[in-house]
């Protein structure tokens, strides 16, 4: 190789390697780092837009939560949030804004059968679709076998959410049974699917 084409090649090096810092440094206190998404602990500050998302019903059609929701009540939450042994919080960012998205996690830790139960959601409706939650949904995952030692993660989603129900079988979710007419919206009654993924299926 010419003098010329090895300089270009360390030039080149050079700029991903300086790209690659810059990411790091716009990052905003990550937790847990992957392709597109980072996940990091919620903030009080973050707590005005996590009021105008839960007030959306396009955002919690899909939830099973209900609202109105205001500051006050989120702030609350998240000053709680890490003080529950029981409860496991972090905040969604796209890598290619830094804004944060979306939140994560598990409630209901039981340590004794090492299990917990996930939620999650996209509240930033511009993002949606673009597989940001499936990517979130697998680093928790990870991080809920490989860390926190658990050997079951179990979720309820309305049965009308497919686009939920698909991204959670694609990270290995596998559904285990149906709350029948369990959740009740829109002047009707829906069925709640239980899915769940085990340590055993992660690993293959």
């Amino acid at each position: 190789m010419c003098e010329h084409g090895r300089h270009g090649d360390r030039l080149e090096n050079s700029r991903q390697e300086c790209r690659v810092r810059k990411r790091k440094r716009c990052m905003k206190n990550p937790f847990l780092i992957g392709e597109r998404v980072y996940l990091r602990p919620l903030e009080r500050e973050d707590a005005p837009l996590f009021v105008t998302w839960l007030n959306d019903y396009d955002v919690t059609r899909t939830l099973l939560f209900r609202g109105p929701i205001n500051r006050q009540v989120e702030e609350s939450f998240l000053d709680s949030a890490y003080t529950d042994e029981h409860r496991f919080v972090l905040g969604i960012t796209a890598k290619v804004t830094d804004n944060l998205i979306g939140a994560t996690g598990f409630e209901q830790i039981d340590f004794r059968n090492r299990h917990a139960k996930f939620g999650i959601f996209i509240g930033a409706k511009e993002e949606w679709g673009k597989g940001y939650g499936t990517e979130a949904t697998r680093l928790v995952t990870q991080h809920a076998f490989l860390t926190l030692n658990l050997n079951r993660v179990w979720l309820h989603v309305v049965a009308d959410n497919e686009r939920g129900i698909r991204a959670y079988e694609r990270v290995g979710f596998k559904r285990e049974g149906i709350l029948r007419q369990e959740h009740f919206r829109d002047g009707r009654y829906l069925d709640t699917v239980t899915m769940a993924i085990l340590r055993e299926e992660w690993k293959q």
